[in-house]
């Protein structure tokens, strides 16, 4: 077979070290963009990316040649890089280890993204923790609070 097909979306969400909620939303934008900026030269496709304070959700098919290990280490590693030579968000120290990554059908890419896109009116009433815990128990992952 002399091409690749691949239809594999990805809902990743990962938290600021410590979950300090340095992402204030005056710059937050710029962050973006540098985000879409790195799945540019990554060859991925970004649907949508968002966040508040404290965390980021992204939206996401990687390209066929990407592994996710890879990509969020580009991801976090190169916007790490990017904050501090920015001086964006004062008191940025970098992202916290970790990461949640979950599979989506086509079929709820809308809605994730939708949810993406309002995030900030959703942590007006939910916490990051509280929707990580969601997130994971929707997705039947099993986890140890000690490491959340």
């Amino acid at each position: 077979m002399p091409n690749s097909y691949t239809q594999i979306l990805y809902h990743i969400v990962f938290s600021t070290k410590n979950r300090e909620r340095v992402l204030v939303a005056d710059h937050r934008e710029k962050l973006f963009r540098y985000f879409w900026g790195i799945h540019k030269n990554l060859n991925c496709h970004l649907y949508r990316i968002g966040g508040v304070e404290d965390h980021v959700h992204i939206l996401t098919a990687l390209h066929p040649t990407v592994s996710l290990a890879d990509y969020l280490k580009e991801i976090k590693t190169g916007s790490s890089k990017w904050v501090k030579a920015e001086g964006v968000f004062p008191g940025f120290v970098g992202w916290q280890d970790g990461y949640g990554a979950f599979t989506l059908s086509v079929s709820e890419k809308q809605a994730v993204s939708d949810y993406i896109a309002d995030q900030v009116e959703h942590h007006r009433t939910v916490s990051f923790m509280e929707e990580y815990r969601q997130l994971l128990e929707r997705a039947s992952v099993k986890y140890d609070e000690h490491y959340l």
